[in-house]
């Protein structure tokens, strides 16, 4: 089946090329690279058009384009938001290259950004459910604590949610933080925060482009359920030597990039660390104490020719947090990557990759009794090929293959001199994923335009470890155990197959407006392990296998985007539907750290998701931002297992009898305000707002008393709610003057408040037995509820920006 499949893929990409090499014999080719003219750059999304023929194109992800055309005589325009636009007027008569570089477009009126470009690329585009803010909008929009944050951005978009401030990840389209894949460099990212959740691993001064899929994801990308985060780094200056940085009141960064060898290689090096810990210095209490994280990116990138580029690039970042000698603890990611580009010819990109990944994280309590040490890793090897094909103006091919490895090591522990614990370690378990796709965009005509694709997914559990059996259509508990088998490394416990189709549509109604529909499956081979509301640095990830399932789901949306004001304002609504199987719960209590049976803890679950989003946008003139609001809902319903001698279901196996009941981030009303306003050349203003139903909880029925102590207790699980959530943020932004015309040096400075009214935002509620003693009566058998607000106070912030 499985190789049947792949062959069916292969021999369809075969006719695919030869009839289009076929239809397109009478026409030549122009094709090349766009780039940034001050510093060499790729510009990705670049058009390319021909007035004459009303055809066009845009650049990939490496800023190549290809365009086949009959002969004649034409005016190409290459365009890009924000540049001047550059027109070439050629006579092709053979197939041509043309490498272009445009040029900043500074000139800015009172209420008009000039360019000659219609920015509508939200109505052309076949792709809907993408979400893609420009850099420079995110520099200027408030951040806790100044520290420009890609995925704070993020969480101010529709379709889009978090489950409060101070929380690591985000949620897509009621999918849970584990369903992202996070991409840097190509490369995966398994931790994006730092600080718990208050910053994230991308630094603002490294990043080039990124962009969100939250539906109608393309066929290249799997192995998640609800989102593609794609960042791209920098790839250097090409042109000159130049640096951006910034001085705050968390971190200080720094950024350089240059030439080594000019227009033909290039470097790009980012550092950025966080000094909490040497502010703690100064109070003598406190010196015990550390508190930093800190980031380096580091790129170089080669250009052979014109049909060959090398490009190397890494990550690595590190969270130290250590409370005197009762607590330490350390996580980080590292990644690398190697990408080399090949043209096989005008029309056939490729790009050939490998990307190393790894995230470790351990906990201590470095002293006394309990002392341990605690270890824990997930590593991944990749491999992959991906090529571009470009066989006439209507027709866009990507297709190739890959496979993963991963290494899982879910946690060692090793007793401190003096403790009374004994070590501990649970077994290290490898898997292997493997893909082959292809996705095909076709214009059928002015109108229509079709997108389809296929993924063949193929998961094999690997060894080195011991496999439990239970009894069969019993519930999994350490009691029902019947058995157990050794694998051995790289023996193959468990294997999964699955094909995952997609499809997306778009028919224009006219020049500002149309429609969207898509369609995608996918399916996630690996699970975040945790029963917390947000990601933890003690998490651990484990692989599907005998016990736990790959998940999978099915998306639906369909949209209607309008602009208006030659293309100022962009406003769209989409609807979704999502249906999740073999998704993991908990059971009451679960005991998830160092357990060696954790299928006995754990769950099948169905989901559903699906709601609207509405968003308004003005993208020029000197009020910009974006309105965003969504109406939603994300439910789970674990339906348990049934006891076939009474009929009825294992109670342990069941949550909430069996019924819908919310999700831990289900948020069923969310609404954005961001803005940005010119007040003139040198201040600007901007502002965020937020309001949102509070999150599902769950408070206890009752209570009962064990051993003289009183316990709360739980019945129904996310029956409640927390207050609702809103907060407002504000900023300005100065830039310096220039002291020379010719100046290199840039400044700005930045000031902010978080949390301008002082709103107590509700992260948690939880219940504790009262410890109140009134005229020496014991009230300690009452339950009291406590608040916990992450941000409780307007939070100021000062930055200094500079570049040259």
């Amino acid at each position: 089946m499985k190789k049947s499949m792949y062959r069916g893929i292969l021999l369809w990409l075969i006719l695919i090329i030869q009839t289009s090499r076929i239809l397109a014999a009478e026409k030549h080719t122009i094709s090349g690279y766009v780039k940034d003219g001050a510093n060499g750059e790729a510009l990705i999304g670049a058009t390319i058009s021909i007035a004459e023929l009303s055809l066009g194109t845009v650049t990939n992800e490496y800023g190549f384009y290809s365009l086949s055309v009959t002969p004649g005589k034409y005016q190409v325009q290459f365009s890009f938001i924000g540049y001047t636009p550059v027109v070439k007027e050629l006579i092709l008569n053979e197939d041509r290259t043309f490498n272009i570089e445009l040029k900043s477009d500074d000139i800015q009126l009172n209420d008009v950004v000039v360019t000659a470009q219609k920015k509508d690329q939200n109505v052309k585009s076949i792709q809907m459910s993408v979400e893609k803010v420009p850099l420079p909008m995110v520099r200027k929009l408030p951040h806790f604590l100044g520290e420009v944050d890609i995925i704070k951005t993020l969480q101010m978009l529709p379709g889009v949610s978090t489950v409060g401030d101070g929380s690591s990840g985000f949620n897509v389209r009621g999918g849970g933080t584990d369903q992202n894949l996070i991409l840097l460099d190509e490369a995966p990212v398994y931790n994006s925060s730092h600080l718990f959740g208050f910053f994230s691993v991308f630094n603002g001064d490294a990043v080039k482009d990124f962009q969100l899929y939250k539906g109608g994801i393309p066929a290249q990308y799997g192995g998640r359920l609800s989102s593609v985060l794609d960042v791209r780094q920098k790839e250097g200056n090409s042109k000159r030597f130049s640096g951006s940085g910034g001085i705050g009141l968390v971190s200080s960064r720094l950024t350089l990039e240059g030439p080594i060898k000019k227009d033909k290689t290039s470097f790009m090096l980012s550092g950025r660390r966080s000094y909490a810990d040497v502010l703690l210095r100064i109070n003598p209490k406190m010196r015990d104490n550390i508190v930093y994280f800190y980031d380096l990116n580091a790129k170089i990138n080669h250009k052979f020719n014109d049909n060959n580029r090398l490009y190397i690039s890494g990550y690595f970042g590190n969270d130290v947090f250590k409370f005197g000698k009762q607590f330490d603890s350390h996580w980080g990611n590292k990644t690398a990557t190697v990408r080399w580009n090949h043209l096989f010819s005008k029309k056939l990109f490729s790009n050939f990759t490998g990307i190393y990944s790894n995230f470790d994280y351990s906990i201590s309590v470095p002293e006394g009794t309990m002392g341990f040490e605690w270890k824990s890793s997930i590593q991944n090897y990749n491999l992959k090929a991906d090529f571009s094909y470009f066989p006439n103006p209507d027709m866009k091919l990507k297709f190739g293959f890959g496979s993963i490895y991963y290494q899982f090591n879910p946690g060692k522990l090793n007793p401190v001199k003096n403790s009374v614990l004994k070590s501990s370690k649970l077994e290290k378990e490898n898997a292997l994923e493997s893909a082959a796709y292809f996705n095909m965009e076709q214009n059928l005509g002015p109108n229509l335009s079709v997108q389809y694709g296929l993924r063949a997914s193929n998961f094999t559990s690997l060894g080195e470890k011991t496999v439990y059996s239970y009894e069969t259509n019993k519930p999994k508990e350490k009691e029902s155990s019947i058995g157990s088998k050794k694998y051995e490394r790289n023996e193959i416990i468990e294997n999964y197959f699955g094909l995952e189709p997609r499809v997306a549509i778009k028919y224009s109604l006219s020049d500002v407006s149309s429609i969207k529909g898509s369609y995608n499956r996918t399916r996630q081979y690996i699970h975040r392990i945790s029963n917390t509301t947000a990601p933890t640095p003690l998490d651990i990830w484990v692989p599907a296998g005998k016990h736990i399932k790959p998940a999978k789901v099915d998306q639906f949306a369909l949209g209607y985007f309008r602009n208006f004001g030659n293309n100022t304002w962009e406003t769209s609504i989409e609807l979704f539907h999502k249906n999740f199987h073999d998704l993991v719960e908990y059971k009451y209590g679960a005991q998830l750290l160092l357990n060696s049976t954790l299928e006995t803890e754990l769950l099948t679950a169905k989901g559903r998701a699906y709601g609207l989003e509405l968003s308004i946008r003005k993208k020029e003139g000197r009020l910009t931002g974006w309105v965003a609001y969504t109406l939603s809902r994300s439910e789970k319903k674990v339906p348990g297992l049934m006891n076939a001698s009474s009929g009825e279901m294992y109670p342990s196996t069941q949550i909430n009898n069996g019924k819908y009941f919310p999700a831990d981030y289900d948020k069923t009303h969310d609404l954005k305000i961001v803005a940005n306003y010119e007040l003139s050349k040198r201040w600007s203003f901007a502002t965020n707002f937020i309001l949102m139903s509070g999150r599902p909880i769950t408070y206890p029925y009752g209570k009962y008393e064990l051993q003289g102590n009183t316990y709360a207790h739980y019945i129904n699980r996310n029956q409640h709610r927390l207050p609702t959530y809103h907060r407002l943020d504000i900023s300005f932004t100065y830039q310096c003057k220039k002291k020379k015309k010719d100046q290199r040096w840039q400044a700005s400075w930045n000031f902010g408040i978080t949390n301008l009214y002082s709103r107590h935002n509700a992260y948690s509620v939880y219940f504790k037995e009262s410890d109140d003693n009134w005229n020496g009566y014991n009230k300690g058998n009452k339950m009291e509820a406590w608040q916990f607000s992450i941000i409780g106070r307007p939070v100021p912030t000062i930055t200094y920006n500079f570049k040259f």
